[in-house]
């Protein structure tokens, strides 16, 4: 389920946690204010190996490669 960012008049931000399908709040669940819904950047998680320098990658190609005597 998605999480939304809203903002109320008295009470400040606060994030919900609604299906799409769900219409947006129109009043603050605690004070009961008028409230609007605050459009964000979403979270980007990167899975995987490559992404960060502390990786440790294999260097293809290099001339580093060990001779079989």
């Amino acid at each position: 389920m998605p999480t939304y960012l809203y903002e109320c008049e008295k009470c400040g931000r606060f994030e919900e946690f609604q299906r799409i399908t769900d219409e947006p709040l129109s009043e603050c669940p605690e004070c009961k204010s008028p409230v609007r819904r605050i459009i964000g950047a979403p979270g980007i998680i990167f899975k995987g190996s490559g992404f960060y320098v502390t990786d440790s990658r294999t260097d293809k190609g290099s001339g580093s490669s060990e001779k079989a005597s």
